[in-house]
C-alpha cells in the first residue's frame, strides 16, 4: 500500500513530469545564483549604507522608503534570476 506521499508524487510526475538538469546547466545555473546573490547583497550593503545616514538625521521618512525600496530590489533581483534559471532550464 501507497503513503499520500508516494500517491501524490506520482500524481504530480503525471501532470508535471521532473526535467533532468544535465551537468552543464547546473553550472550556469550555480553562476546564476552566485551571480545574483553577490547583486542583492551589493544592493542590501548600498541601502544599509543609506539607511544609517538616514538615521543618523533622524530622517523616519527617508528610513521608510529606503526599507521599501530595499524589498522591492529583492524582488525583483530574485524574479529576473529566477527568469535566467528558467531560461537555462529550457534551453536544456
Amino acid at each position: 500500500m501507497k503513503s499520500a506521499y508516494e500517491l501524490a508524487m506520482e500524481r504530480l510526475n503525471k501532470t508535471a513530469p521532473t526535467q533532468k538538469v544535465t551537468e552543464a546547466q547546473k553550472k550556469k545555473l550555480a553562476e546564476i545564483d552566485s551571480k545574483y546573490a553577490a547583486k542583492i547583497a551589493e544592493r542590501e550593503l548600498f541601502v544599509k549604507d543609506e539607511l544609517q545616514k538616514a538615521m543618523a538625521k533622524g530622517d523616519a521618512e527617508a528610513m521608510e522608503q529606503l526599507a521599501k525600496q530595499l524589498v522591492s530590489d529583492r524582488k525583483s533581483l530574485e524574479a529576473e534570476k529566477q527568469e535566467k534559471k528558467e531560461k537555462v532550464r529550457q534551453d536544456g
